[in-house]
């Protein structure tokens, strides 16, 4: 009966050992999907601020060149 403890707590610690490196992969996953996100938001919200920002400046400037 001893014997079958031991084994049991061997097989035990080994799924701790492989618990922990599933979490350590699935924590620098959620980090990379994160930083993409933020990144990809950036990269798309920026210059539609931009936009908005110099579009006025831009559409007076057009319209008057073209006006007589």
């Amino acid at each position: 009966m001893e014997d079958r403890e031991i084994e049991i707590l061997k097989r035990l610690e080994e799924q701790d050992k492989k618990l922990d490196a599933i979490f350590k992969s699935v924590e620098k996953t959620r980090r990379y999907f994160m930083w993409t996100f933020i990144v990809g938001l950036t990269i798309t919200v920026l210059p539609l601020i931009g936009i908005l920002i110099l579009a006025p400046f831009l559409f007076g400037a057009l319209s008057s060149a073209y006006t007589l």
